[in-house]
């Protein structure tokens, strides 16, 4: 694994961009200058984040999410696993 983080990734299982390795391993977000700590989705190319809205839950149970768009910043929280080289 890089340091650098994939340009897009989501906390959603079903989601395309569910990377359970990169989710295991912790991502820290700073959007438009502030460190988020809620953010379900984001895409660093596109500049933008999906955040939840209040406690709302959709028909399916999962959190309702607005998407804002602005300023994207990704880092790895935890450091990359080291490889056992034998």
């Amino acid at each position: 694994m890089t340091d650098t983080p994939p340009d897009r990734v989501s906390n959603d299982p079903r989601s395309p961009f569910f990377d359970p390795s990169v989710v295991e391993r912790g991502i820290g977000i700073r959007f438009n200058g502030v460190e988020r700590t809620n953010v379900e989705e984001y895409c660093i190319s596109e500049g933008w984040v999906r955040l939840p809205v209040g406690k709302s839950l959709d028909r399916r149970g999962n959190a309702m999410t607005m998407k804002h768009k602005g300023q994207v910043e990704a880092w790895y929280l935890s450091p990359a696993p080291e490889a056992d080289s034998k």
